[in-house]
């Protein structure tokens, strides 16, 4: 039997959900199913993965159970482009940073939560 994986589900844990579903909803604008009860799943573009290494106590929410930790990372073709659609719906982004990998910022959540934003300039595994 060969291996077949059609999908990842992403979890994000938040303080005040509903009002991070409404921004991935209507700012972020990505399509979602209500699975009822107020339960959104949403679609996501394609998506890559990396290991980078980790402090032995840098883990995430399921430590208990061996599951890593993750950070979740946007791409886009332009971080500026980008950044000045989030500004004309009210959402003021991080500064950006120049690193080896890409051209970063961070989008602010409802929530006082963030997700990362980049422009790579790395190869990507996007489209395998």
């Amino acid at each position: 039997m060969t291996l077949s994986i059609r999908g990842v589900h992403l979890l994000l844990y938040s303080r005040t959900p509903e009002a991070d579903r409404a921004f991935f909803r209507d700012v972020l604008e990505l399509p979602s199913i209500d699975i009822g009860h107020g339960w959104m799943i949403f679609g996501l573009p394609p998506a890559e993965a990396a290991l980078h290494p980790t402090d032995a106590g840098a883990v995430g929410r399921d430590a208990g159970s061996g599951i890593l930790g993750t950070s979740l990372y946007l791409m886009c073709d332009d971080v500026q482009a980008f950044m000045r659609s989030l500004e004309a719906r009210g959402v003021q982004c991080g500064p950006v940073t120049t690193e080896r990998w890409g051209i970063a910022t961070t989008i602010p959540l409802p929530s006082g939560g963030a997700l990362g934003l980049y422009q790579p300039t790395h190869p990507t595994a996007l489209g395998l």
